[in-house]
């Protein structure tokens, strides 16, 4: 099982001011808040488990929103899970390509797994492993880049070009690629009856909305970045 800390034994560490001059993308994406999930997130929750949560910068959202609820972080990265302690009551190490959070089954109301799946050796294998974690009723939140996105198919298509990058949707460290189709069959094939479905990329103040909205939605599949997909576990 993963080591877990609780928060009551471990502070956030502190930024240097090289970094607030000149700020880590992937600092900054450790800690960003992923509210583009309000909407998908249930009326309340007693028990939240994110994994792959960073900084903590999400669970402690939550926290302000659920003052009384329980929130647990893992993440691989063991710098991110100290400053996650500050925000979580209890956070821990874990390599979900060798583990599960140490977690008792069935006890999740809220399961959050944002850009983490798409890093995994099996994340269909490891979200089936998580759903055992959430109990009847309770809901999986998944976040997956789409590779149909017309800065990877465009490269593509017209040059030949596949290029990893430091970050985005062809980051060298991921490992799996999802559309909306199959981010659907992952969140189904772990169990959940899948309850809805968002694209960020096309909203108001994003890159997409013009394109989208000058062609009519036509070409809604290739300008956005991410699909966000809600699950809930069968009661029976």
């Amino acid at each position: 099982m993963c080591a877990a800390t609780h928060k009551q034994s471990v502070a956030m560490t502190s930024h240097s001011a090289s970094d607030q001059i000149f700020p880590d993308p992937k600092r900054v994406y450790f800690s960003t808040v992923r509210t583009e999930i309000e909407d998908l997130l249930p009326a309340d929750a007693h028990r939240v488990l994110e994994v792959g949560c960073g900084a903590g910068a999400t669970l402690a959202w939550l926290k302000q929103r659920w003052p009384d609820a329980w929130a647990a972080g893992a993440d691989v990265n063991e710098e991110q899970v100290r400053r996650a302690a500050a925000h979580a009551d209890q956070a821990e190490r874990c390599d979900l390509d060798e583990t599960l959070p140490s977690i008792a089954p069935a006890t999740i109301d809220l399961l959050l797994c944002l850009d983490v799946l798409e890093h995994l050796r099996d994340p269909w294998a490891v979200l089936r492993g998580l759903a055992g974690l959430v109990r009847p009723g309770g809901r999986v939140i998944v976040s997956v880049p789409n590779v149909r996105h017309a800065s990877v198919l465009l490269p593509l298509a017209a040059r030949g070009r596949w290029r990893y990058g430091g970050s985005g949707i062809l980051d060298q460290t991921h490992l799996r690629f999802f559309t909306r189709e199959t981010a659907v069959e992952l969140v189904r094939d772990a169990g959940f009856a899948v309850s809805a479905v968002r694209g960020v990329g096309t909203q108001p103040g994003r890159r997409g909305y013009l394109p989208n909205l000058l062609t009519l939605g036509l070409l809604r599949d290739f300008l956005t970045r991410q699909y966000l997909v809600q699950g809930v576990k069968p009661t029976a």
